[in-house]
């Protein structure tokens, strides 16, 4: 894609790098960036050939949130009109986790409010020992938006999201390890590196078996033994009709690398 606010790098094992690339800006997520997002995750959905997501910001920080400036250029918004921003602004952000592949976001530096949410949106994330990570609502005097209150939950728990979402505090990158809000942390220089490792590992396996781990993974489907048991009846079948499963067992059988095709 055209250089713009957001870079496109698609790599040739199906692995496809998102780069938030307003540096100057703290990649804040201006009208300009946000429909920049808007079409390139659009482009993503249902091309069968992306098999990882890793999302990254340019310069010192991962992502400062939402761009709130214009509510202080518009004091005389109504509660409405403010609602009608909002829902179509957290939809776009939040459409990552409309892929079917998986996403892995790569934070290179603070992840602050609405930024840290896209973090969570992802399915994993590698920090940088350096970043920070914080959902200040509260301390800037507004609730929490950007469906904080569902996927920081989903992520640390209810107990230490409750924490965090009140308190508004800032967290270090060792912290966020501690509690399960990410899943690594390296040096501030391979922390995409790091990513890229895990999204090329990803990128190797079966691609319907990964689709399908990923839908049963996120949100709600498998939220007791009895549903996950329920749909794994039925996602387990679909792989064992494919090639690719035919594939990975004569590949372990010859102890060789499986040359996957996603069918």
């Amino acid at each position: 894609m055209p250089s713009g606010p957001l870079r496109v790098d698609r790599r040739p094992d199906g692995v496809v790098v998102l780069t938030l690339d307003l540096p100057d800006q703290r990649n804040a997520m201006t009208a300009e960036l946000t429909a920049a997002w808007r079409e390139a995750v659009g482009s993503l959905r249902g091309d069968r050939s992306v098999r990882a997501v890793v999302v990254t910001g340019a310069g010192p920080a991962f992502c400062a949130g939402g761009d709130l400036s214009w509510i202080g250029e518009s004091p005389d918004l109504s509660v409405d009109a403010i609602r009608d921003r909002m829902l179509p602004f957290y939809r776009t952000w939040l459409s990552i986790r409309d892929l079917e592949v998986p996403t892995i976001a790569a934070i290179n530096g603070p992840a602050i409010g609405a930024g840290l949410c896209l973090a969570l949106a992802c399915d994993l994330r590698y920090a940088a020992n350096d970043a920070v990570l914080s959902a200040p609502f509260t301390r800037l005097g507004m609730h929490a938006g950007m469906g904080a209150t569902y996927l920081l939950p989903e992520v640390v728990g209810h107990a230490v999201a409750g924490e965090l979402l009140l308190t508004g505090r800032k967290v270090s990158a060792a912290e966020a390890l501690r509690i399960g809000l990410v899943n690594g942390v390296v040096g501030a220089e391979e922390v995409l590196g790091a990513a890229l490792a895990v999204a090329e590992q990803i990128a190797l396996n079966a691609p319907v078996a990964v689709r399908l781990s990923v839908a049963g993974l996120r949100g709600d489907r498998c939220q007791s033994l009895e549903a996950a048991l329920q749909y794994e009846a039925l996602a387990q079948p679909v792989t064992f009709a494919t090639d690719d499963l035919r594939e990975g067992i004569a590949a372990s059988k010859a102890r060789r690398t499986p040359r996957f095709v996603g069918r």
